[in-house]
């Protein structure tokens, strides 16, 4: 079987953002940049089905050099090589699933793995348009996975509950969170993951399709307001809410 995991280059949830001049990305001194979260359950997921059914895992990402660290991670949590689809163009969803997809038909893969989303932009659409791209099947926010030769069972997360699906390889698998729980890298694998090979491949991506008027913070939080310390001061947050808040 081979293996793809796509993994993107994130923002640190816990750094704190600021808008670059120009008012359209981000200011990037001094950030820190890691694997999308919710790629690690692909990632594992990749390792584990290798694990039980033997093959090979590739790691893809697209960006530029900066990409490599996160995909040097990839691979010293058990990943065999990597791909770096390398551009240092502004892409959308769209330009990603495009580069992903033909890198993906040409390397004759059977599964693919990769984060339901980004939490940078928070699309969740580059799975599912890499799947229509590449002509894969696909299964999105999935949190169970069982294999039965081409057959493929999976438990998807939906508003409200989960459901269960049926589809075949070869398919796309986006990862939510309970998927399984990620490995940490160790210190043979930080060691070996230096030895193994990562290709880069110059890319072109196609004109966006979306394009970023502005980007601004959330407003600040208004000062709380302390109405009493009795029941008393009832009937006033009561109004408040209904007239102020306009939560009632």
């Amino acid at each position: 079987m081979k293996i793809a995991v796509c993994v993107s280059n994130v923002p640190d949830t816990a750094t704190k953002i600021k808008i670059a001049a120009g008012g359209k990305e981000i200011d990037k001194t001094g950030v820190t940049f890691i694997v999308n979260p919710y790629d690690e359950f692909a990632i594992e997921e990749a390792v584990k089905t290798k694990e039980k059914f033997g093959g090979e895992t590739v790691v893809i990402s697209v960006g530029d050099d900066p990409n490599k660290e996160i995909m040097r991670k990839a691979l010293a949590m058990g990943i065999d090589s990597g791909v770096l689809l390398k551009t240092s163009e502004t892409l959308d969803s769209n330009g990603v699933a495009t580069l992903l997809a033909e890198e993906i038909k040409s390397g004759d893969y059977d599964i693919v793995f990769m984060g339901k989303q980004s939490v940078d932009f928070d699309s969740s659409t580059t799975g599912q348009l890499t799947a229509q791209k590449a002509g894969f099947n696909c299964v999105s926010v999935c949190v169970s996975l069982e294999f039965d030769g081409n057959n493929i069972t999976a438990e998807r997360e939906i508003e409200g509950g989960r459901e269960v699906v049926k589809t075949t390889l070869p398919a796309v698998i986006t990862a939510q969170k309970g998927l399984n729980e990620p490995r940490y890298p160790n210190l043979k694998g930080i060691m070996e993951a230096k030895r193994k090979p990562l290709a880069e491949k110059p890319l072109s991506a196609p004109a966006p399709l979306v394009e970023v008027v502005e980007l601004s913070l959330p407003p600040a939080k208004a000062a709380g307001k302390i109405l009493g310390s009795d029941a008393s001061a009832v009937p006033e947050l009561v109004r408040l809410l209904r007239e102020e808040a306009k939560v009632i």
